[in-house]
């Protein structure tokens, strides 16, 4: 057998890169079936009414229309990702309570289906609905007040959860204090603003089932939710991912899986539909708006005595994941720091807004926000050096969480922060560590300053889930192995994954990189490989990819040709926060993540400009170096989005800027000309090779980072994200900075 050249933490390029370049690579809106029909959705009128009466006689009666679906077509008329309380169809008829009433104006109310999209499309407006409108809520301070609307059947208050933790003594922490420092901090919702808007089609495939080629994120979880809504068993239905134009948690959720699946089940014919960008915008989940009210205290030497944090999340009108955001963000509130005493509550509450769902972070970006804002405070009251107080509160191998339990070994954060302060401004010296001033413009309307912050996040499903992946390897060939067929479930939504899974089985069996063929993203051809989130996929598909790998390797030596062999992952199991305490062990591994910028402010517009990144992770042990890379550029693209410029206008519950020329995302012209990424490999003890999930964790720290150069630039705190021009100016104003 030749030399084996090595894969792991080679930068092979990316399987699907000559496709996409070229446009030869075929996305869901791109595959056409010959006889197709076409569908179109009616959506929600109102942020929350009842539905009276759906007409769809007019609309059926126009040539080319060739049936209205409505509620009363849907076997089961509920789905939702862990908690059903979303109507496919909002209508009268239902079984279930409540499925008559809509709560925003994303709920879909019926849907059209036509010999063409433009007849599909006409008919929309002959489809009449009658409405009885309820009291709508749109703040969640004011959703959980005694006299809101209850906007579903046992949820007193409006709360899809509550958390709570309870830890030491706050009396005592208080007193301990020499310093507090209190803070009020807010975000507002984040468009996913991926390439591909949703589209998708679906067809009876030979063995009679129901097939659905979409965009998501987990194709076992849409099948599941099919085969519920449709009251199908599961081998009659069929879901196959075609390459996806981005996700970032978009696609976690349902679209337009379930109405496709059920018209082409009733009809027996393939159906196409492809929303706009207006639509995507309007009619998908967002990022959670998150208000954090916080107060610290430490010590004159800058020790952290008592952390209180009252965490709100905006769930909008259905759960969607909310409940899990919200415990990530209670999770991440007290930072990466370790302190004796500490009291958070943390309410995710329904409100008849947009609904909010998984983004990039999952929680933790909103609730760093405010625990490093505290942080920077912190040193400002203190006088203290940013690093230096982070470098005395970290926590470190062995620490207790906020949830009063160790996390899991591995815990890398001192290093991280050290490393981002070596490779930017700071300096280490026996006093302890200090920060360099940058050079000041010689424009005197404009001030530079330098900012950090840090965190970290889950790898992997959280709170007790049954976390698992499952991946199959076939060895092929007579005395030697010449080629590996590696089956799995993963979705390829513009990460890499499938080429780093390739890597991992190269490796894994002992093969050429090109020796190797991946068959994926159907559950026709794999088991659940689980979401393609939570920064999850390389550190569970590893594990699987190695455990398939030992099985066919042993029958291979066995003499046995083909080889197979197949593996279900499953890590160290997650506990649930205790209700009264929080006490919990919540995950079985982290990623950790620091962040330093320079920013320069205008002090006559407020424009902040992020001039250059500093980001230093720790991803345990590299697969693919430069889909690493791209992974920290991108999402430090993306927070920067987060942070200065992206600002979702709603009105009681009405999206008003459902445009990219009205929500304004980074161009290549925004983003900072320099990001620099830092690179530590200390490998997780369950990690396959090593390796932790990463992909999230850039993104978590940059606002606050960058908050905390503005206030270094200019001596004001923004602690509303984002920092728009016009947020900045007033601030400046209100302190009497820059013009009359």
């Amino acid at each position: 057998m030749s030399e084996i050249k090595a894969v792991i933490s080679e930068s092979i390029k990316r399987i699907d890169a000559m496709g996409k370049v070229t446009g030869e690579t075929r996305y869901p809106g791109d595959i056409n079936i010959d006889g197709q029909l076409w569908m179109r959705v009616k959506f929600s009128e109102r942020a929350h009414a009842r539905v009276l009466r759906v007409d769809k006689r007019e609309a059926e009666a126009l040539p080319g229309v060739v049936r209205v679906f409505t509620s009363r077509d849907v076997p089961i008329n509920e789905y939702g990702l862990v908690i059903r309380d979303q109507p496919v169809l909002c209508g009268p008829g239902g079984e279930k309570a409540g499925t008559d009433v809509v709560r925003c104006y994303m709920d879909m109310v019926a849907t059209v289906v036509a010999e063409s999209d433009d007849i599909a499309r006409q008919a929309l407006d002959f489809i009449q609905v009658e409405y009885q409108d309820l009291p709508a809520v749109f703040d969640p301070d004011d959703a959980m007040a005694d006299t809101a609307p209850q906007l579903h059947p046992d949820c007193p208050g409006n709360l899809v959860t509550r958390y709570r933790i309870r830890k030491g003594d706050m009396s005592a922490g208080w007193a301990a204090a020499d310093v507090v420092v209190e803070g009020e901090y807010e975000t507002t919702w984040q468009e996913h603003a991926y390439l591909q808007p949703e589209a998708g089609l679906s067809y009876i495939d030979e063995e009679e089932r129901v097939t659905v080629i979409v965009a998501g994120q987990w194709t076992h979880e849409d099948q599941e939710q099919i085969c519920h809504a449709l009251n199908l068993p599961a081998d009659a239905v069929r879901v196959i991912y075609p390459a996806i134009g981005g996700a970032f948690g978009g696609r976690e959720d349902m679209s337009v899986q379930i109405v496709l699946a059920l018209s082409t089940w009733m009809l027996r014919r393939p159906i196409k539909i492809q929303w706009n960008r207006e639509e995507s915008i309007l009619y998908h989940h967002k990022r959670h708006p998150i208000k954090v009210r916080a107060k610290w205290g430490a010590t004159k030497s800058g020790l952290i005595t008592a952390i209180y944090s009252e965490v709100i999340g905006d769930a909008g009108a259905y759960n969607y994941t909310s409940n899990k955001v919200l415990g990530n963000a209670q999770l991440t509130a007290g930072g990466p720091y370790e302190t004796p005493n500490i009291h958070i509550d943390t309410y995710a509450v329904y409100t008849n807004n947009i609904p909010s769902g998984a983004f990039r972070g999952f929680g933790a970006p909103q609730a760093l926000f405010a625990a490093e804002g505290q942080m920077n405070r912190l040193a400002a009251a203190l006088g203290m050096d940013p690093l230096e107080i982070r470098m005395l509160n970290t926590i470190r191998e062995g620490s207790l969480g906020s949830v009063d339990t160790p996390f899991p070994k591995g815990v890398t954060m001192p290093q991280v922060f050290a490393a981002c302060g070596r490779e930017s401004w700071w300096r280490e010296t026996d006093a302890g560590w200090s920060l360099q001033r940058p050079q000041q413009p010689a424009d005197a309307t404009k001030r530079r300053g330098r900012g950090l912050a840090g965190g970290f996040k889950n790898v992997g499903f959280s709170f007790g889930f049954p976390e698992h992946c499952w991946a199959g390897i076939e060895l092929r060939g007579s005395a030697e192995i010449e080629s590996v067929i590696l089956f799995h479930a993963a979705a390829e939504v513009g990460q890499g994954a499938h080429t780093a899974l390739m890597q991992m089985a190269a490796d894994a069996v002992g093969v050429q990189f090109d020796q190797v063929r991946l068959v994926a993203s159907d559950t026709a051809t794999s088991g659940s490989a689980g979401s393609a989130s939570a920064s999850r996929l390389t550190f569970m598909s590893g594990n699987a990819i190695r455990g398939a790998a030992d099985i066919a390797l042993q029958k291979w030596h066995d003499e046995e040709r083909p080889a197979t062999g197949e593996f279900m992952y499953r890590p160290p199991p997650t506990t649930a926060f205790d209700p009264l305490t929080g006490k919990a062990d919540p995950n079985f591994a982290y990623g950790y993540v620091a962040e330093a910028v320079e920013v320069e402010v205008d002090l006559e517009t407020g424009q902040a400009r992020l001039l250059e990144v500093v980001c230093a992770n720790d991803v345990g042990k590299v697969i693919n170096p430069q889909q690493l890379e791209g992974q920290i550029e991108g999402a430090v693209a993306q927070a920067q989005g987060y942070a200065l410029m992206e600002y979702l206008v709603s009105k009681e519950g009405r999206i008003l800027n459902p445009y990219l020329s009205t929500y304004l995302i980074p161009t290549s012209l925004d983003v900072p000309p320099k990001v620099k990424s830092v690179i530590l490999e200390h490998p997780d003890p369950i990690g396959p090779w090593g390796a932790r999930g990463m992909a999230e964790m850039p993104f978590l720290p940059l606002a606050p980072a960058i908050a905390a150069a503005i206030f270094d630039a200019t001596g004001v705190w923004v602690d509303s994200q984002p920092f728009t021009a016009e947020k900045v100016v007033k601030a400046l104003r209100r302190q009497g900075i820059g013009a009359i």
